[in-house]
């Protein structure tokens, strides 16, 4: 596990005392023949030297050798888990080349979606904006105005950068090139599993082979056509998402959601591996009213409607083939001479469940498993290896994030702020506290009737306030009850702190 640490070191031996003329030092006066036997000047350059040498081993290059304008290089898998990576302390799950991301960089630890569902989410992290501010506020087809939005890739393109988008893009599901990129690789809709039809930069061609290995492919073409300016590389994978048709009213082919389809060398993998489950798989769900609420056609939520173990190894078969395009990237990047001068950001839209509360397909919810991301970033000229982030990050960081290490203006207004600080090392003390969460009720899943829901986040607590159900609101003391067994909102000691958390979902929405 990456979270528990350890240093070592070494003890040089003692010098050959007997070479010097002056007597041996006492137990109180270490280094002090050392002093005798060398002029003083000798003496202070040495010194001098040797702390420049620890500063420049445990602390990234100086500002000045960071690049002004470095390459960028955004990887974001669909409904992938916080804690499916082999660096985020899996029991089996091998994932070499991601793990590399974090070895040799940071890793957040308390990283959060703003929205969890496909739509809304990609639209805050390439805007900065909270969906109640973007306006793509659910997965209905709202093609025209994603060709609206502005995006910080369009801010990087202004400013020399070339840009590229690959993959699945799933704000409406129209697959036409969007305003901010010269490089343009996507899909209609969810896009299919195998033999994809991409919109290759306006030219409609059916590619052979699995979907993750396609969009990889052309991430690399792109690396490999363009070396003489900084780039911005996004790529959005299809992986792991279910194969299914998303119509124009949002609502989809397949309502189990459950088909997921790894490449064909990969089908056989972890299949004597014995699934983890959290504990909240026991959950009886008392105080969550809104969970037990009797919905037609549907039994109750149990351990028995959770994903099943044959899914969430499916899903992990995909992952394979994403961990492989990521080593693709690093070895083209590291062959380039390039890979040191590019940031390279590894992360996700958001969870999924295993079963936790009972909940499967219905990725929407604001519990923990739903809403945690993983976000892992890799620049050594900023980034010290092995670096942990416990400050909380947001989808909405990412593009001032994005905006400040390529050292552009803009002036793009951004509801989340860069985590540079973060990234260098730094606690700042105005630091936020608290994460919004947001969601609109859709009707594609019936077990998630009326459920739009604002939820804040604290270090301490969560609430979870919904929109249209009535009296069913949920308060969890997350620092006690890390599952969210208890929904401790009537409880009378807690009535300030509900009232509180409200206040700040108020400032939060503004």
């Amino acid at each position: 596990m990456l979270d528990s640490t350890a240093q070592s070191g070494t003890v040089e031996s003692h010098p050959d005392w007997s070479a010097c003329s002056d007597p041996k030092p006492s137990d109180h006066q270490p280094g002090a023949v050392f002093v005798r036997c060398f002029p003083r000047s000798v003496v202070l350059q040495t010194l001098v030297c040797l702390c420049l040498f620890l500063s420049v081993s445990q602390h990234p290059l100086c500002a000045a050798d960071v690049p002004q304008h470095p390459n960028i290089v955004v990887v974001l898998v669909d409904d992938l888990r916080w804690d499916e990576l082999g660096c985020m302390g899996h029991p089996f799950v091998r994932t070499p080349h991601i793990d590399r991301i974090a070895r040799e960089g940071a890793r957040f630890r308390n990283a959060f979606c703003s929205t969890p569902l496909c739509s809304p989410v990609r639209a805050c992290l390439l805007t900065g904006r909270y969906t109640h501010n973007h306006g793509i506020l659910d997965n209905i087809n709202r093609s025209e105005h994603s060709h609206t939005l502005k995006t910080f890739p369009q801010t990087l393109q202004k400013a020399g950068y070339q840009t590229a988008y690959v993959g699945k893009w799933h704000m409406g599901n129209d697959d036409t090139a969007r305003p901010g990129f010269d490089y343009w690789v996507s899909m209609k809709g969810q896009g299919t599993s195998f033999d994809p039809v991409l919109n290759i930069n306006g030219e409609r061609k059916q590619l052979d082979g699995h979907t993750t290995d396609v969009l990889n492919q052309k991430a690399n073409e792109f690396l490999e056509q363009n070396q003489d300016k900084p780039f911005c590389l996004y790529i959005a994978q299809k992986a792991l998402h279910p194969e299914l048709t998303q119509r124009d009213d949002g609502s989809i082919t397949d309502p189990s959601a459950a088909k997921f389809m790894p490449a064909k060398r990969h089908e056989n993998l972890y299949s004597d591996a014995a699934i983890p489950r959290r504990l909240n798989v026991l959950d009886d769900l008392e105080g969550k009213t809104a969970l037990q609420r009797k919905i037609s056609g549907l039994p109750p939520l149990s351990q028995k409607t959770g994903t099943s173990d044959d899914v969430i190894r499916d899903r992990l078969r995909m992952l394979a083939g994403i961990d492989e395009g990521v080593g693709m990237l690093l070895d083209l990047l590291e062959k380039q001479g390039r890979l040191d001068q590019t940031v390279f950001v590894f992360t996700s839209d958001h969870g999924y469940w295993y079963g936790e509360h009972g909940l499967s397909v219905e990725r929407r919810l604001p519990y923990e498993e739903g809403i945690r991301v993983p976000l892992l970033v890799r620049f050594p000229p900023l980034v010290k290896a092995g670096t942990l982030v416990d400050e909380f990050a947001v989808s909405v960081d990412l593009a001032p994030t994005m905006v400040d290490l390529a050292h552009v203006k803009s002036d793009q207004k951004y509801d989340g702020r860069s985590l540079v600080p973060l990234l260098k090392g730094e606690h700042p003390t105005d630091w936020r506290k608290s994460i919004l969460v947001e969601y609109n009720s859709d009707t594609v899943f019936p077990r998630l009737d009326r459920m739009g829901y604002k939820a804040v986040r604290t270090p301490r607590w969560k609430l979870i306030q919904f929109n249209e159900l009535k009296g069913m609101d949920e308060l969890y003391d997350v620092q006690n009850d890390p599952y969210e067994f208890k929904n401790v909102i009537d409880q009378p000691e807690n009535e300030k702190v509900v009232k509180q958390l409200q206040a700040e979902l108020k400032r939060l929405m503004q």
